[in-house]
This record gives structure tokens, sequence and C-alpha cells, in this order.
């Protein structure tokens, strides 16, 4: 595939996940839509290099950095940073100044560049400084409670905190979720009923939009590199 993904949950509230990549013999991937934001530090040639990363809402082809080694940290939806707009990151993202191999600058401040195991310290760190912020209505309605108030303002912060509407993060959430139990085995039969699709078309169409892949070529492992962890390599 050209990418050597490992990903692992974290047991922090303001963090998804952290990943590490090395890319091999792959110079383009297929994104997949996403509904987190992210920092990702790489390192190519010598030379290190940070970003902030945003949420995607649809599939395309991105360049991969060859010979590159990337740490990742998802964070969890309805974090944000004080700073920046979620909407300003929505297909699109930030790459940061003054980076070395051991620092980098955000939100006018210098920072230790994290590797995976460090990614919690540094995020801890940044919700200290007031720099990485959330809004506690948007985790209320993720765990499925229903706040005292009106459905248009919990969909004005939503959309505030994360930049997507709750229909879009449930839309992408649920064909990454399809793609992974496909590149697992299961029938696309199996994972219509699973994941509530109305059909099979239906399931084909949402893969063809966030992942780029059909079922076919999930579960055949082929299509070349894509931005997702496939492998199913996640640890805790």
């Amino acid at each position: 595939m050209g990418l050597r993904f490992e990903t692992r949950r974290s047991d922090s509230p303001w963090v998804d996940t952290v990943w590490t990549c090395t890319s091999e013999r792959a110079t383009a991937m297929t994104s997949v839509a996403g509904v987190r934001w992210g920092l990702v530090f790489w390192q190519q040639a010598g030379q290190a290099y940070a970003g902030v990363t945003g949420p995607e809402t649809r599939t395309g082809t991105a360049p991969v950095p060859e010979g590159a080694t990337f740490t990742g940290i998802e964070f969890a939806v309805g974090t944000s940073l004080r700073a920046v707009p979620a909407s300003v990151l929505v297909d699109g993202g930030i790459e940061l100044p003054d980076t070395t191999r051991r620092t980098f600058r955000l939100d006018g401040a210098c920072w230790e560049t994290p590797g995976p195991d460090d990614a919690e310290a540094l995020v801890e760190s940044l919700v200290r400084a007031g720099i990485v912020v959330r809004d506690p209505l948007v985790a209320e309605v993720l765990r499925g409670h229903r706040p005292a108030v009106s459905e248009r303002t919990v969909e004005r912060r939503f959309r505030a905190a994360t930049g997507l509407t709750r229909g879009a993060v449930r839309q992408i959430e649920r064909a990454r979720t399809a793609a992974e139990l496909l590149a697992a085995g299961d029938p696309a039969a199996d994972v219509v009923a699973k994941l509530d699709y109305f059909d099979e078309p239906h399931l084909a169409r949402a893969l063809r939009s966030y992942v780029g892949r059909t079922a076919r070529q999930l579960r055949e492992g082929v299509g070349g590199a894509i931005g997702l962890d496939l492998d199913q390599r996640l640890t805790s």
C-alpha cells in the first residue's frame, strides 16, 4: 500500500487517537473524509514540519512526502483551537511556522515537538494555556443527551465547534466504519444491515463520496495508498 499506519486510542477526553505513519514508495494517496481536526508532525530528508489538519468532507487525492515519518494527534469532536475558527480548517489546514526537530510554534508560543508517547502531555499543556478549548454542549450531544436549548442553538454551536453539521458527522463516521468493516472481511450486505444503510447502492455511494474505494477494493486491499488505518492495528 505504501503507507504503514499504527493507531492507538487515547485515554484523554481531549484526544481521540494518536497515530504514526511511514511512507514507503508512495507519492500520493487517497484521502478519506474525517470529522476531526488534528496536529501532525513529520520529517523528511532531515527537515521537520508541523501543521494543523482540518475535518474533510469528501475524498480526494493528496500528495505524500516520500520517505517521510509522521506523528499525528486526532482531537475529540467538539474540541477546537482558540485562535482558529473551526470553519477555516474544513477541507484545509495550516502549516505551522518555525518548526524544528525539537520545537514548533502554535498560537504565538513555542512548544516541544511530541513523539507518539508524549502526545497527551502536549495536549494537557495546550489545554492549560487555553489554546485548545471545547464546547461542553457538543460533548453532551455526542453522548446522546438532549440539552435544554433549542435545536437551532444546538446546531449552531455544533457547527461552530466542529465546522460541520451533526448530519455530516454522522454520515462521515458511518462511511469510515463501513470501510473498516469491509476491509476486515464483512460482507457488504452485513455492513448495510449493521450500519442501517438503505441498501447496497446507498452504501456504495457513501464509500465513493467519503472513502474513495468500492466495497470490493476494500475487501481485496487494492487501490493504492489510502489515509486510513485498515490493518486495524488499533491499541489502547
